[in-house]
């Protein structure tokens, strides 16, 4: 019995951890997710999840809207991570984290910071930024 109940905690753990973050609302010219060691191409209605990288080519660009209703839009050549999306649709709590290795970003901010300010940090090669407000953009050479 005790398999049991651990075996379906388990399955529960796992399905929130695959769990979609959100989805690409616009996608032009290359764009791909790195999820689990594979390369999947992109296009509009393309679920991102928590560990994703999104990397756009010289001629790409994307935008996602999380499920908090952040946006976030990445130019062209772009490596972005999306190291930690944990959202609760009920209270708004929530943290997200992410990594903007090379490239840029613009960022409408959601629920989950009108919650609780501290919620969203972005990382570069040289800097993290806590998001206070509901816009921002940032780039990395």
């Amino acid at each position: 019995m005790r398999w049991i109940i651990a075996a379906v905690l388990f399955g529960f753990a796992f399905a929130a951890a695959a769990a979609d973050a959100g989805q690409v609302k616009t996608a032009a010219g290359t764009v791909y997710l790195e999820r689990g060691g594979k390369r999947l191409p992109v296009s509009v209605g393309t679920a991102v999840q928590q560990s994703d990288t999104l990397v756009t080519g010289a001629d790409g660009s994307a935008g996602i809207t999380f499920t908090d209703n952040s946006l976030l839009s990445v130019g062209p050549n772009s490596v972005l991570e999306i190291q930690k999306y944990v959202f609760d649709t009920t209270t708004h709590a929530g943290q997200f984290d992410a990594s903007l290795k090379k490239g840029t970003l613009a960022v409408i901010s959601g629920k989950m910071v009108k919650q609780s300010p501290e919620a969203m940090r972005v990382r570069t090669p040289s800097s993290i930024m806590g998001v206070r407000g509901t816009e921002f953009v940032v780039k990395v050479d």
